[in-house]
């Protein structure tokens, strides 16, 4: 089994009529994953800190995500074979932070475990490391390292930037191309990015849940557009008349920084820029996916970007 970007495990489906929890199956990768479990005919139960926004009629079992009562959480992950795990916050707020996802995961981890849990497939990020420069990928190096030393099977399935479905970053990319007369561009913009599809890294956590081998794998799609020319084709296909202008990179943080405030919302953290700008949205390996992410936007050209998709509303409002 690889232990980096060599391809697509397994293939297996996972055998129906089990029970497995998802972390999140009301939000984005994690509503893939449970469509794709239930797809297969399992049994989905969901621990969220947002049981509001379950659908109308889901099947899906709700129960809290709540970290200061670890019994609880090990209660309600009891009976299940495989923990899908997509828990993490994106950029630090109010009380909220990286260390703080990480004690967070440590609790989560050892209630699977407590439960009886028989697999964790856990969602990372590339370029993890222990000695990188942001927090992010710090944080998400020590959680794979907490999870490592559970003693449980796992597998870490490692995407670089998502698309699909309503995804936020190419989609408000598209909503700023449509609304403002320039578009900034950090640098050259010659920095990769390595997109793979939300259905896609859903397809490889299912093929990693029905495995019996712990690994990792780098999630990555087919494509590797620099960032200038991701920008370019999203604006050729909606028809966007911005003009996409290269300005110093120590110019964009300030400038995402202004917009955020007036969208009340974090459009692009000053350590999110510099990562990309530094190559860790981007792998050297083979495509482990198969979504073009340009074929995507191409069929989606009418309706990106017509609505703001606000990251803050989403998880803290």
């Amino acid at each position: 089994m690889p232990t980096s970007a060599s391809g697509e495990p397994g293939g297996e489906r996972p055998v129906s009529g089990g029970l497995d929890v998802v972390t999140g199956a009301f939000s984005y990768s994690g509503a893939a994953i449970a469509r794709g479990l239930l797809a297969a005919g399992r049994k989905v139960r969901t621990v969220t800190g947002h049981r509001g926004r379950a659908p109308s009629g889901t099947s899906i079992e709700a129960r809290p995500l709540d970290f200061a009562d670890p019994a609880g959480l090990a209660a309600s992950m009891r009976g299940a074979g495989t923990l899908y795990n997509t828990y993490w916050v994106r950029f630090p707020r109010g009380p909220i932070d990286h260390q703080t996802a990480v004690a967070n995961s440590r609790i989560l981890f050892q209630a699977a475990r407590d439960a009886g849990v028989r697999r964790i497939v856990h969602v990372s990020i590339t370029h993890p490391s222990a000695a990188s420069p942001y927090s992010y990928f710090r944080g998400k190096a020590e959680v794979e390292r907490i999870l490592a030393e559970t003693g449980m099977a796992y597998a870490i399935l490692r995407p670089a930037i998502l698309f699909g479905g309503d995804g936020v970053l190419i989609n408000n990319i598209a909503w700023l191309l449509r609304r403002l007369p320039v578009f900034a561009v950090g640098g050259t913009g010659a920095y990769r990015i390595r997109p793979v599809h939300i259905d896609d890294l859903a397809r490889l956590c299912l093929a990693a849940g029905s495995s019996a081998e712990t690994y990792t794998l780098d999630a990555v799609g087919p494509e590797r557009p620099t960032f200038h020319e991701l920008v370019c084709f999203i604006r050729g296909a909606i028809g966007s008349r911005s003009r996409v202008v290269r300005v110093p990179g120590a110019l964009i943080p300030a400038a995402a920084e202004v917009l955020g405030w007036a969208l009340r919302d974090t459009l692009l953290t000053g350590d999110e820029y510099r990562a990309m700008a530094d190559g860790l949205a981007d792998t050297d390996g083979p495509p482990t996916a198969r979504g073009s992410v340009t074929q995507w936007i191409t069929e989606n050209k009418d309706s990106l970007g017509r609505r703001y998709a606000n990251e803050v509303d989403r998880h803290f409002r």
